[in-house]
């Protein structure tokens, strides 16, 4: 049967076409990845570790520094954490074991260099073992849908102008708290489009864009909390002067065509 799952990426941007043909670039790969169905059901858990990796405190440790450890996932979570999309959207059609069956599977993957592998490095790994192992093929496409503009707030905005050397994201308590949760985040060098992308994902509001006309890179400290206040478009009014709008917003979605249930191995 064919298969199509749909998952929400804000903010994707394609490979620019090329007039003349390029040679294929070597995927890259795990030097020993294992793929085991899992037993148990207890709820995927784990991650990548790179060496630019952010782990807050937590009940369970993070796995192991240049590796991807993975329990309890189906393929759905596997393709969210390797393409790093916001969130699931709509299964449109094709066989449940992708994304609500009881098919699911333990990853644990280790790259040649691990004390020199990025969190990103990982993830493409990640990518080319769902390629490799499940056979993943896919597609994408994007469509206009109801959404937030990030704008400048009546009164000017609140924010300072970046003198720290690299782009900084952390957050107290968690690597990346969940939409809806409460969460304080500390960025450095941030442009506007790097935050309406990041609340994208963890604001609890649904897809965003820049609109403000701010330029500039930033550091800001940005708190909220929905139930006990201040809620998140509270906050960024009287934190950084900016506020949200309803807009139409492009977004992209991963289709996936087809995947095939991996040997264990």
């Amino acid at each position: 049967m064919k298969t199509t799952l749909a998952l929400l990426v804000i903010g994707l941007n394609l490979a620019p076409l090329r007039s003349q043909p390029q040679a294929a670039a070597t995927p890259p790969e795990f030097e020993v990845a294992s793929v085991k169905v899992s037993k148990f059901g207890n709820g995927v858990a784990g991650g990548c570790h790179g060496i630019d990796s952010q782990y807050g405190p937590s009940r369970t440790a993070p796995p192991p520094l240049g590796r991807c450890v993975i329990t309890d996932a189906r393929l759905s979570h596997l393709i969210s954490i390797a393409y790093d999309l916001n969130s699931m959207v709509s299964i449109k059609s094709g066989p449940d074991w992708i994304a609500r069956g009881d098919d699911r599977y333990n990853i644990e993957a280790k790259a040649a260099e691990p004390s020199k592998a990025t969190e990103q490095q990982l993830l493409s790994m990640l990518q080319t073992l769902l390629a490799d192992r499940f056979q993943l093929k896919f597609h994408r496409e994007t469509v206009e849908t109801p959404g937030f503009a990030l704008v400048v707030a009546k009164n000017g905005p609140k924010l300072r102008e970046s003198t720290a050397e690299e782009v900084g994201t952390a957050f107290s308590g968690a690597k990346k708290p969940m939409p809806g949760r409460p969460a304080s985040l500390k960025a450095r060098k941030y442009t506007m489009p790097m935050l309406a992308n990041l609340l994208s994902r963890i604001g609890g509001h649904g897809p965003m864009m820049d609109k403000t006309g701010l330029s500039g890179a930033y550091d800001f400290t940005l708190s909220w909390d929905e139930d006990a206040g201040p809620a998140l478009t509270t906050a960024l009014n009287e934190q950084l002067g900016l506020r949200l709008e309803s807009h139409k917003v492009p977004v992209s979605f991963l289709v996936v065509d087809s995947a095939q249930k991996p040997a264990d191995n």
